[in-house]
């Protein structure tokens, strides 16, 4: 038996703003009766931006009903921007968490936020955004399960099925699914950097320091030197109006040691020396 939290028992038996907005600025409707999870999100946006009112219709489980509701809470008096940041664990946080076998519910609620939010800029929906159907049994397409899989941190077949509920009926997607998150988790792996000697490195510092920081502290007067290369240590000294600026130390490390991490090396420590 699933442990629910205080906040899904209420939301489930004392659900709040269910029900269709007539002249709806935005609906978005997902799922279907066919997996046993079905929503419809109706959005009223004021000229500002401002969502004034939201409401939902949708046929499923105690857990469905508390995230549909809990997502029409969290949108009202949000603007449009605000509202695309809402994530399916925002919706699960706000409900005191979910049993891991019902986190799908939340992902309902995301996807049919999107798609509302599409509806009000008037964005087509592509073919080729809709993906292929991996999972027949609930109509789970390949991109649904890349996106939970990625903003979600999925590892497993279990997780994805939570999530998703592809892979929970006849099983035939099993090996489809393992393909997708194991395609995604390779992508997570850090690049092999082949090994460079010292010179190698300077050369490449230079390089970087030339191309991609030059330039844009020269706009603002300023310029930086490369004094000496230490294992991982970058010693640099800043020049022109960086010299006296007092945000340098905010520049070294945010701008110009996250270039030379990016392009260089990625244990490098830059430090600031007197000019």
């Amino acid at each position: 038996m699933w442990e629910y939290t205080d906040k899904v028992k209420e939301l489930f038996l004392n659900p709040r703003n269910a029900g269709v907005i007539e002249d709806a600025d935005g609906v978005g409707e997902v799922g279907s009766m066919a997996c046993g999870d079905a929503l419809k999100l109706c959005l009223k946006v004021n000229d500002e931006g401002v969502i004034e009112d939201a409401r939902f219709q949708t046929f499923g489980c105690a857990s469905a009903i508390a995230s549909a509701s809990a997502l029409t809470e969290m949108l009202k008096g949000k603007t449009v921007e605000e509202a695309e940041k809402i994530t399916n664990q925002e919706i699960a946080d706000y409900l005191g968490g979910l049993p891991k076998e019902k986190m799908h519910c939340s992902v309902l609620g995301q996807q049919a936020l999107e798609k509302a939010l599409a509806h009000y800029r008037g964005d087509p929906v592509k073919e080729e955004e809709e993906g292929e159907i991996v999972c027949e049994c609930f109509g789970i397409t390949d991109r649904q399960i890349e996106k939970a899989v990625r903003e979600n941190n999925l590892t497993t077949l279990e997780e994805v099925t939570n999530y998703t509920k592809a892979g929970g009926g006849c099983e035939t997607c099993h090996d489809r699914i393992r393909e997708i998150i194991q395609a995604i988790r390779a992508e997570r792996q850090p690049k092999v950097r082949p090994r460079m000697s010292n010179i190698q490195k300077i050369q490449l510092i230079e390089e970087t320091l030339e191309n991609e920081v030059r330039p844009s502290l020269r706009q603002d007067g300023g310029d930086i030197e490369l004094v000496d290369v230490i294992g991982n240590r970058v010693l640099l000294s800043m020049r022109g109006a960086c010299a006296t600026c007092k945000a340098s130390q905010q520049t070294m490390k945010n701008f110009v040691e996250a270039k030379l991490r990016e392009l260089v090396w990625p244990e490098i420590d830059v430090e600031e020396v007197p000019s």
